[in-house]
């Protein structure tokens, strides 16, 4: 094991988990262990991650993932079905699913290299109910492919609200929630999202604004509540969204 981890990190993780009044057990903190070593050896040869030092890790990846707790209270209550579009290196699906083990998780990425990777830690920590998907979401979005069959969506992918809201509601089930991950620009992005939200079938929820545990680091959660079918002209071709966002 990393020489970084020690027993005062691993106190930190438990008390991020306990500052949103979640219990966690031996099995948890051994797989949230394990994650860590094996995104550090990937990605000594890829690029998964830029923060590397155990204590960010937990911080800014493990606990940050877990915040959609503060938005979505009821996750350990209910067998929801959540894909995570963008996952990247596995935030925030991977560390849903540790911690609410009876969530159903699907990782949507469109970088193979990185589903090798997702895959490798899906069988190292032994989850269960997950699975990783390489392909875009304008592909996946549609009514043959995975198209409004979740009750959450998730993401903390680096694009603004109009263009996520196109690639990720149309993942949404009626009555389910999109649940953006987002930072301090997020009440700017949100007033230029509006109509977009409302052309793809949502409607804004709540907005929930909180710092990390111990830190001065601002993060905030922006649910949207998909309350009709979204068009089946979104999401739009590849690229296009992106270049051409929604208003």
């Amino acid at each position: 094991m990393d020489n970084s981890v020690n027993d005062r990190n691993v106190e930190k993780l438990i008390k991020g988990l306990e500052s949103f009044h979640l219990a966690t057990d031996d099995e948890k903190i051994n797989r949230f262990l394990l994650y860590y070593n094996v995104l550090i050896e990937w990605n000594s040869f890829m690029n998964l991650t830029t923060i590397t030092d155990f204590e960010e890790v937990v911080l800014k990846h493990f606990i940050d993932s877990i915040s959609l707790i503060k938005a979505i209270p009821d996750l350990s209550e209910k067998n929801y079905k959540l894909i995570d579009i963008g996952t990247g290196a596995g935030f925030p699906g991977i560390p849903l699913k540790i911690i609410f083990p009876n969530l159903e998780v699907t990782l949507l990425d469109s970088l193979n290299k990185r589903i090798n990777f997702l895959n490798e830690v899906i069988n190292r920590l032994e989850l269960k109910n997950i699975e990783a998907v390489h392909g875009r979401a304008e592909d996946y979005a549609k009514p043959d492919k995975l198209r409004e069959k979740y009750d959450i969506c998730v993401s903390r992918a680096v694009a603004n609200m109009a263009v996520l809201s196109e690639y990720c509601i149309p993942f949404v089930k009626q009555g389910g929630y999109f649940a953006a991950y987002k930072s301090d620009k997020a009440a700017d992005e949100f007033e230029g999202a509006v109509n977009a939200i409302d052309m793809l079938g949502g409607k804004y929820e709540k907005q929930v604004e909180f710092y990390l545990p111990s830190s001065d680091i601002y993060r905030n959660i922006i649910l949207i509540r998909k309350n009709s079918k979204t068009s089946l002209k979104y999401p739009r071709k590849a690229g296009i969204p992106g270049k051409e966002p929604l208003i």
